[in-house]
């Protein structure tokens, strides 16, 4: 068993994320009410958390027993950014845990897990947001020829925090310590936000100067949807949440946030998804075989089914509530296909397996994808 953990990166955080995003966007679909789905969300909330578990136990060993290997992620640009997934695996488990998992274990058990897994989780992605862009800066350089998406996973972290921070709020008591949570919220989202900003004009300049990525590395521009969606389901839940919490106007100016801010983004991120599924395809034709990479299809799509239906909340247009079906559909299968190959590469051995040689290429294909 400590062996087989030799080669255990913080990349495989992503399958719990995945899983995860398929609960809570699930409970969130305007057909949520439909007998069973609810219970099939919580039954996926349930896998996700069982993942986390084994997970933490996993990368526990890793660091235990390889700790040359665990040292060496950290220094390789190519796989210290996916350290943000931890971040966010757990704070979907623990967002999931008030949106569904309260039905099996209660609520009170559902905000004292949640609790613990957003206090780690965003404490966790504050460092790495640091942390990681200050080690690409000082230790390891790249030049743009380098440039991933993979680049955005520390950054978007506390997005993901910002926008499930407030689910707990309501569980606070009222006053200031509920007004403080929901703007420590709004402060991350701006981090988040402000820091996607200037590196997603890095990534788009790599592709438009460089050429396509590696083919292992396609999947990845899905990443760029994840701070989109995530940040548009952020503002919807600062609107759900203000009233009763921050003054006026204040409350209210959350709402026409939700809206000018949400549209927009989401146009942005159709766009990204039709040119990143265009590459995908391309990528596919010319022999892109399995990788983790290929979560990278779940949960950035999944926060893009949550800001639709955040949208569909404050707009009531029927089309913003076809938009997260559609994509709650593409998710599901994004699953399913990842999923099966994930297990068929465990029970084989291949996924745990040292990485192969590295051929020298003018663009990198080190990072760390099985």
């Amino acid at each position: 068993m400590v062996s087989a953990v030799r080669h255990l990166g913080p990349n495989w955080y992503a399958p719990v994320m995945g899983t995860a995003i398929v609960a809570t966007a699930g409970a969130g679909l305007p057909f949520a009410g439909v007998p069973g789905l609810r219970t099939v969300c919580t039954a996926f909330w349930a896998l996700s958390l069982v993942l986390l578990l084994v997970l933490l136990a996993a990368r526990a060993a890793h660091w235990t027993h390889h700790g040359d290997r665990a040292r060496a992620h950290l220094s390789d640009p190519a796989t210290a950014p996916f350290y943000g997934c931890l971040s966010m695996a757990l704070l979907a488990v623990g967002g999931g845990a008030l949106v569904v998992g309260r039905d099996w274990i209660g609520t009170p058990a559902a905000v004292a897990l949640d609790t613990v897994l957003f206090t780690a989780g965003t404490l966790t992605g504050l460092a790495a947001a640091v942390a990681v862009p200050y080690l690409l800066i000082t230790r390891h350089p790249v030049d743009v020829s380098r440039i991933t998406p993979i680049w955005i996973l520390p950054l978007v972290a506390p997005m993901v925090s910002a926008a499930l921070g407030p689910l707990l709020v309501p569980h606070l008591p009222a006053g200031a310590p509920r007004a403080t949570l929901l703007f420590a919220c709004v402060a991350m989202f701006g981090l988040s936000a402000l820091a996607t900003l200037v590196t997603l004009p890095l990534v788009f300049a790599r592709l438009v100067t460089g050429g396509p990525l590696p083919l292992a590395l396609t999947p990845t521009l899905f990443l760029v949807l994840g701070p989109l969606g995530q940040s548009t389901t952020a503002v919807d839940r600062f609107a759900v949440t203000a009233p009763g919490v921050v003054s006026a106007p204040y409350d209210r100016g959350f709402a026409v946030l939700a809206v000018l801010y949400g549209v927009p983004v989401t146009g942005f991120a159709l766009f990204w998804l039709a040119l990143a599924g265009a590459m995908v395809v391309r990528a596919r034709r010319r022999g892109m075989g399995f990788t983790m990479t290929w979560w990278a299809f779940t949960f950035p799509v999944g926060t893009c089914v949550t800001g639709a239906e955040g949208l569909a909340r404050h707009t009531g247009l029927a089309v913003y509530d076809g938009l997260a079906v559609v994509l709650y559909v593409l998710l599901l299968a994004a699953w399913t296909v990842a999923a099966g190959h994930t297990a068929r590469g465990l029970l084989s051995g291949r996924l745990l397996a040292a990485p192969g040689p590295v051929r020298a290429v003018p663009v990198p294909t080190t990072a760390r994808t099985t």
